[in-house]
């Protein structure tokens, strides 16, 4: 674990430090503003699963505001126009997530912990996992939940804090395992889980996106 919290560390008195910290910043702003903002940013993570967040990004600048009024048919449509692997299955969880605003409003506006909140997120909004409800979650302002994706895996394998997952996709266990791993060096370095993680995708892609 050392060598990984000593690159962290070096990356903290670097100029990467200013990214992070005015990218924690959008963030925390992203969860203050009107709701119209975080359901967009809801959508963008149901269209990062198994796609590029670079291709998301692209897609959320495009489609904008018609994530909240185009049909299925119509979303869909202008998902394949701009390049999404999966158009129809995200069309169809956008215009479900549509219909839960309100409970989204609901759980966002509770006073239970990040925990419950991602818990009770992926049990309402189809489509999205553990690691898109924590990328949504944390891209609004919380800090404290794990973005655990391949390139953290690859990551953390490569610096063999933990073993190759035989499977894709972890398991809800799984996923707090290496997200309690995670809390561990996010407690040496003293930064939030959020900030870590943006630091460990620097480590290894040598970029800071959201």
């Amino acid at each position: 674990m050392q060598p990984l919290i000593n690159s962290i560390e070096v990356l903290k008195k670097s100029q990467i430090k200013k990214i992070v910290d005015s990218r924690m910043k959008e963030f925390s702003e992203l969860g203050n503003k009107n709701f119209k903002e975080i359901f967009k940013e809801l959508c963008f993570c149901l269209l990062t699963a198994n796609f590029s967040a670079q291709g998301g990004i692209k897609i959320q600048k495009e489609i904008n505001n018609e994530f909240l009024t185009l049909s299925e048919i119509d979303l869909a449509k202008k998902l394949s126009e701009l390049g999404h692997r999966f158009p129809n299955a995200r069309a169809g969880y956008i215009f479900l997530a549509r219909q839960k605003i309100n409970d989204l409003r609901k759980i966002l506006k509770g006073d239970e912990s990040d925990l419950k909140k991602r818990e009770e997120i992926v049990k309402n909004i189809k489509g999205l996992g553990m690691k898109e409800a924590s990328h949504f979650l944390r891209n609004i302002g919380y800090k404290n939940l794990a973005i655990i994706d391949f390139h953290i895996i690859d990551l953390l394998v490569k610096n063999n804090l933990i073993e190759k997952p035989k499977n894709k996709s972890l398991t809800s266990k799984k996923y707090l395992e290496i997200e309690n791993l995670l809390k561990q060096i996010a407690e040496k370095t003293n930064l939030t889980l959020g900030e870590l993680d943006l630091y460990l995708w620097y480590e290894e892609t040598g970029k800071i996106l959201k």
